[in-house]
């Protein structure tokens, strides 16, 4: 397993945030591999014009091809912001700064060797970035200021989950292979390698719409966990309205929103309606079987049920069942 050494003073300065180019290549991520069935919908509506737009670069392609394995991704791609509430283009600016010898030694680390197209074109980091800008332009940015409520309401919970649980509650929600070892070690996750050591150096945890951890750094000093958000890409939008006429529009729409399990908080975040309200729809939904429920640590997480399902995919055909 992989640890992370720390210090006091490394939990002291630890924080949680978000990050548009983190954000960015797990969109990446999951428009290149198998997905949850909570992130098909999305991946359905942008993996054709991915695909198209490799097909017409074949450079990008062939940066892609090289720049993630199984368990680690090219250093370049995945740097941590210096500050928070970066945008993309200012996170880039690292990304561009390379050359291309540094380029073809992150992708060497990953795969070997390396294409004839990415040893003999120059320009490597700039058409990195075009990639990504490619990638945030189409499939991230028109969901933006939603996807950061989602993201911002989870380090909200995260942060008041610290002062109440300390580091080792924090940590055992991160994901199944993340926990709090003691003696200043953090497992992060289950692959062989060595221990980093961030004893003294600055910390972030980064909320994304991602399927696992990962790790990642700006070396010498610069270090970060990136995790998942659950349930973030439940099906959004207006509800069809054969349900809205069954169920009231803010009904329909949590019923929608809970496509996977999903907290009071970020149902609140994704809706824009208050935690008051948001409660209130959901004990009404869960009392008509349309919603399961099970509490995880502190939070409370609600799923459609079987019914729940059938009544979103037919609504003006399979109403409710009795209870």
């Amino acid at each position: 397993m992989s640890e992370f050494l720390v210090d006091a003073d490394t939990l002291v300065n630890a924080r949680f945030g978000t990050s548009q180019l983190t954000e960015t290549v797990a969109a990446l991520k999951l428009l290149r591999t198998p997905v949850e069935p909570w992130f098909r919908p999305w991946k359905d509506a942008h993996v054709t014009a991915y695909r198209a737009a490799l097909a017409a670069h074949p450079l990008w392609a062939a940066l892609l091809d090289s720049a993630f394995g199984v368990s680690w991704a090219a250093d370049f791609l995945t740097v941590p912001p210096l500050e928070p509430d970066l945008t993309l283009e200012a996170e880039l600016a690292y990304l561009t700064s390379l050359d291309d010898d540094r380029i073809r030694a992150d992708l060497s680390v990953v795969r070997t060797p390396l294409p004839a197209i990415i040893r003999e074109t120059s320009g490597l980091s700039e058409a990195a970035a075009e990639l990504l800008r490619w990638v945030w332009t189409e499939t991230v940015e028109p969901d933006w200021p939603r996807r950061l409520r989602v993201l911002q309401a989870d380090v909200m919970s995260r942060t008041a989950r610290l002062s109440e649980q300390g580091w080792s509650g924090v940590l055992r929600g991160l994901g199944p292979d993340v926990r709090w070892l003691g003696d200043g070690r953090i497992q992060v996750n289950r692959w062989d390698y060595p221990p980093t050591d961030v004893r003294g150096q600055d910390l972030m945890f980064i909320a994304a719409h991602t399927q696992r951890v990962n790790v990642s750094w700006r070396l010498p000093d610069r270090f970060a966990l990136t995790y998942p958000v659950t349930g973030i890409f439940a099906p959004t939008g207006t509800p069809d309205e054969p349900l809205v006429q069954l169920l009231g529009r803010n009904r329909a729409l949590i019923l929608a929103e809970a496509a996977a399990p999903v907290s009071t908080t970020l149902l609140a975040a994704t809706t824009g309606l208050s935690l008051a309200t948001v409660s209130d729809h959901l004990r009404v939904l869960t009392d008509a079987g349309l919603l399961e429920r099970r509490r995880s640590g502190r939070s409370v997480l609600y799923w459609q049920s079987d019914t729940g399902r059938r009544v979103v995919r037919r609504p003006a055909s399979n109403p409710p069942e009795p209870r």
